[in-house]
């Protein structure tokens, strides 16, 4: 057993066996906590391949894997299964699909997939964008699924209008998935949900492959995990669940905090672990920070405790507008900048809206200090990358209806528009998949020559490669090595250089074609048993994975800027939370609701205080722009909050000298034992 262990992180690593909580406060070593723990389950005895541990990103899965190797050296020939959620639920399915109808070689549709679909849907039932657009059907159908509603129960349920649309379009949308043999990503979590629920044998074996499951981030679990993951602990229980109800911020998108508060009352013999030395930020950060967060009503009691004593008192900048905002904040970090001992890298600015960095950008180009946005478009939204990912899908599997529809005249073939419509509706009315059509009728269709010909080239391509791949799958050949030849027999390379001018702008597309070869080649290199089919699975989950783009950007010797979202899990020695006014953070739609809302959004500042490790500054505009007129702003709530009473906060000077309008009641509440145990 390591000698580096606190008290408590001892007594959750010694823990091995029944349901455990872990509640593992900011920068309280989380992370060793959970590998050690594998790491002294397989120590004990247990075989490392009956170990299943879940987290919500491929980067943490990853980091956990590599951090319990080092802890096991080398001499292990099984390893513990960490994933995702989404990736062990792909497993799941891919054995038992057809339990369900699903075709075994079902596609993993990415946000860009479903965004076509829900498109071609809202135009079939004749409804409008201004009616209800794409990405918000696609929300709505989300936040259904992560509470297990099916189109019936949606449909049911629905009480407005636009309800009524969005519940018809759901419907429409499933079959469309279905004809398409694809799922989303909600789909991923709902069928394991329904798989385990109507077939209680399948759920049995599942279940039986493992004797421990330890969650990681807790907190962040939707409907649909929580009941996954209680089918697959009902009956070793062995259940070890890690995280901090305090930096539950994913509400929005469906995380429910109530499954870490009620973890007890799921499973009352659980044994609680509280892990409240923080060794990320000093004492004078964290007394802000607990102060803050103990305003929340319903949370589990528990205070961080420094053991870095001492640090600078954070500090509250106001500033009479957005421009000097962002002004103030980048002069200062450009003095600091200039001084040997600290680098950009060492500086984030964090927001609570996506409109707030603009000013920030500006200011940062006009000092020449680098910087990066995270959150900009990701690598996987990059057209060439999305063309070769259909490619190689249709080389996998040729039947593949929405990829064949985006690569169908990419690069050009002769099917037109007009070509490609009739070819759908011959799909439709004899009931054929597209790739039927193509391979088996076309010959037999009015079509020109140059379609004719294009469609009988893209026949024996997809027919020549998918059996090459076939054969590599089984150890005769490389699959980097014909995702190569595939990309020279289609001539990509002419295609980019036909639509792109600039010869810089064809060298950055073809590096991103390039990478998703190399891409491929070092999976082939890490995997057991490479196959195509699993390649473009871990990719496609990997589509919503930010953190590996997150990850690369802030690699970048460079001035982070940020929401505070983004933020969750990143460390700076200097941060700036800015925008702290009533309306960002909390943000308007919050003050609108209370409640709830307003705890959440207390989360999200208490995750943003928490990231700063040596110097943290508060900032707020006096006046914002509104459609093109300054507006006067009042102060946060939270900053009265961190401070103390009105009376005690002489920083926040002129018409902030008191609470915004209606606020005062809740100001008086003091934080005291609110915290529930």
């Amino acid at each position: 057993m390591p000698a580096d262990l606190n008290p408590a992180q001892r007594h959750a690593v010694t823990t091995l066996r029944g349901p455990l909580l872990v509640l593992a406060g900011a920068g309280t070593g989380k992370t060793r906590v959970v590998t050690y723990r594998v790491a002294e389950l397989i120590r004990t005895g247990t075989p490392p391949e009956r170990i299943l541990a879940v987290t919500f990103t491929n980067k943490a899965a990853a980091e956990m894997q590599q951090r319990i190797g080092k802890q096991l050296g080398k001499r292990l020939t099984q390893r513990p299964r960490t994933c995702t959620f989404h990736s062990h639920c792909v497993q799941v399915l891919r054995r038992h699909a057809e339990k369900l109808g699903l075709p075994a070689r079902f596609t993993i549709c990415d946000w860009s997939d479903q965004i076509t679909i829900a498109r071609g849907v809202l135009r079939d039932i004749r409804v409008s964008d201004t009616a209800l657009k794409p990405q918000d059907l696609l929300s709505q159908i989300s936040r259904w699924k992560c509470h297990g509603r099916t189109p019936a129960d949606a449909a049911a349920q629905a009480a407005q209008d636009k309800e009524h649309l969005a519940a018809a379009g759901y419907r429409r949308y499933q079959q469309a998935m279905r004809n398409a043999g694809a799922v989303d990503f909600d789909d991923l979590l709902m069928y394991t949900e329904e798989l385990f629920s109507r077939f209680p044998v399948t759920r049995r074996e599942e279940a039986e492959l493992f004797d421990h499951l330890l969650v990681d981030e807790y907190q962040d679990t939707n409907g649909s995990q929580y009941r996954i993951v209680k089918a697959l602990a009902r009956d070793h229980r062995n259940l070890c669940v890690v995280g901090d109800d305090d930096q539950s911020i994913y509400g929005w998108r469906g995380a429910e905090v109530e499954h870490i508060l009620h973890f007890t009352r799921d499973w009352p013999d659980a044994v609680v672990v509280r892990l409240e030395e923080n060794y990320r930020s000093t004492a004078a950060i964290l007394e802000q920070a607990n102060r803050l967060i103990a305003f929340n009503k319903t949370r589990h009691a528990k205070t961080l405790q420094p053991a870095r004593p001492g640090g600078e008192k954070p500090r509250i900048l106001q500033f009479k507008s957005e421009t000097e905002e962002a002004q103030g904040v980048v002069e200062e970090i450009a003095r600091l900048v200039g001084k040997p001992e600290w680098d950009p890298r060492d500086f984030a600015i964090l927001f609570r809206t996506n409109e707030q960095p603009r000013a920030f950008e500006t200011e940062l180009r006009r000092a020449k200090l680098p910087y990066v946005l995270l959150g900009s478009t990701s690598f996987f939204d990059r057209k060439e990358v999305r063309d070769m990912l259909a490619l190689l899908r249709l080389a996998d599997h040729p039947r593949d209806e929405l990829h064949l529809r985006r690569i169908i005249n990419t690069p050009p073939r002769g099917l037109g528009p007009k070509t490609v419509e009739r070819l759908l509706e011959t799909a439709a009315s004899s009931r054929q998949p597209l790739w039927n059509v193509l391979a088996e009728q076309a010959a037999g269709l009015d079509l020109p020559s140059a379609a004719q010909h294009g469609i009988r080239e893209l026949v024996r391509v997809l027919r020549q490669f998918q059996a090459q791949f076939h054969q590599a799958a089984g150890g005769r050949g490389s699959l980097a090595t014909l995702a190569r030849q595939l990309i020279e027999q289609i001539g990509y390379e002419a295609e980019i250089r036909r639509l792109y001018d600039s010869p810089e702008e064809q060298a950055t597309r073809w590096a991103s074609v390039e990478e998703v070869v190399n891409a491929l080649a070092a999976y082939e290199q890490n995997a057991e048993s490479p196959r195509l089919t699993a390649f473009l699975d871990d990719l496609a989950l990997s589509t919503r994975d930010f953190d590996n783009d997150k990850e690369n950007q802030l690699r970048r010797n460079a001035v982070a800027l940020l929401t505070v979202h983004s933020a969750k899990g990143l460390e700076f020695p200097h941060v700036y939370l800015v925008g702290m006014e009533e309306g960002i953070l909390p943000h308007r739609r919050s003050v609108e609701l209370e409640g709830a809302a307003i705890d959440e959004e207390r989360r999200l500042c208490y995750v943003g205080i928490t990231r700063a490790q040596e110097r943290l500054t508060y900032t707020l505009a006096r006046t914002r722009m509104k459609w093109g007129k300054p507006r006067e702003t009042y102060a946060s709530r939270f900053l009265y909050e961190i401070i103390g009473r009105p009376d005690d906060a002489p920083a926040l000077a002129g018409h902030m000298d008191g609470p915004p309008p209606g606020r005062a009641a809740a100001l008086k509440r003091r934080p005291g034992s609110q915290g529930r145990r």
